[in-house]
């Protein structure tokens, strides 16, 4: 088997690595940020195929994930859960494109409902972390200015990074803010994801309230008016969180492109570009990466 190194220390790097892993190759991951300084980390991480285009593969990546991590939520360690909660729509909505990756999908007065993963970010990295290590891989940082010369074949899942690393100017930042508050019991999840995108997803012992998605935009510096717009929006959801302690601020710059970009290119595959959608096409895009390295031609993919 070969020696890969993967470039990216996030959900996509890490699932690739578990991934690639277990088919029997020998993986170091290498990232400028470690896992819970990542934008992984500060997703709200509910499974929706969120800042993606309508594409078949994209539904299939988003199926074979969400089966991975129904299996997950059955061990406490993973930080996974399986919610009912409702996407919000308008009446005369169409039937989602994506609808075949979840098992049932009702509709109600208010949209969408259906029953989705939702990872809490610091547990399920950790236990992604951890599970590289298990199985002989290692994790570490490491400021790159060009992808690494070593080892058989690189994996690039550097995300945000890729513009530089893969030279690939068409993936852009979409600034998300997102708040934390306290927890008073919510066990439902409850997304809008219109052209102002609003979530509201639990967690055992916080609320993640959000967000945004500011194309193009880098800074990482939390708004205080922003803050104050996303959680008006958000009570008009769910009442009780207007009167919900604040926990904390966060803000991660997703890597939106045009289309997911994984293929392999001569010694190097390509696994980035999610925008919104990381944690939802995770597994999906590692069973992917790894047929990728395991593929025995090596003719250079296109764009």
């Amino acid at each position: 088997m070969s020696r890969v190194i993967v470039v990216g220390a996030g959900v996509v790097g890490l699932t690739c690595a578990v991934r690639l892993l277990e088919a029997g190759h020998r993986v170091d991951v290498v990232a400028r940020d470690l896992p819970l300084e990542t934008t992984s980390a500060v997703a709200a991480a509910l499974w929706y195929p969120y800042g993606t285009p309508a594409d078949p593969r994209v539904a299939a990546w988003a199926a074979r994930s969400y089966e991975v991590f129904e299996s997950l939520a059955a061990r406490e360690a993973t930080g996974v859960r399986m919610l009912e909660g409702t996407e919000v729509v308008a009446p005369d909505a169409p039937h989602p494109w994506w609808a075949d990756a979840v098992p049932s999908l009702r509709r109600v007065a208010d949209g969408w409902s259906f029953v989705a993963p939702v990872a809490e970010t610091p547990t399920y990295l950790r236990w992604l972390s951890g599970r590289v290590e298990e199985l002989g891989g290692t994790v570490t940082r490491l400021n790159l200015s060009a992808l690494p010369e070593g080892g058989d074949l690189v994996v690039n899942c550097s995300g945000i990074g890729s513009r530089l690393l893969a030279a690939d100017l068409s993936v852009t930042p979409a600034r998300g803010q997102v708040v934390h508050v306290e927890q008073h019991g919510l066990e439902r999840w409850w997304l809008d994801a219109g052209p102002e995108p609003l979530y509201v997803v639990p967690r055992a012992d916080e609320i993640v309230v959000g967000g945004t998605y500011e194309e193009g935009e880098w800074s990482r510096t939390p708004s205080p008016e922003v803050a104050e717009a996303i959680l008006q929006r958000a009570a008009v959801l769910v009442p009780e969180l207007a009167d919900a302690r604040v926990l904390r601020h966060r803000v991660g710059l997703r890597p939106a492109r045009s289309a997911v970009r994984v293929e392999r290119d001569g010694r190097v595959v390509h696994c980035y570009g999610h925008g919104g959608a990381g944690v939802t096409l995770s597994w999906g895009c590692a069973d992917e990466v790894v047929a990728l390295v395991d593929s025995a031609g090596d003719s250079p993919g296109t764009r």
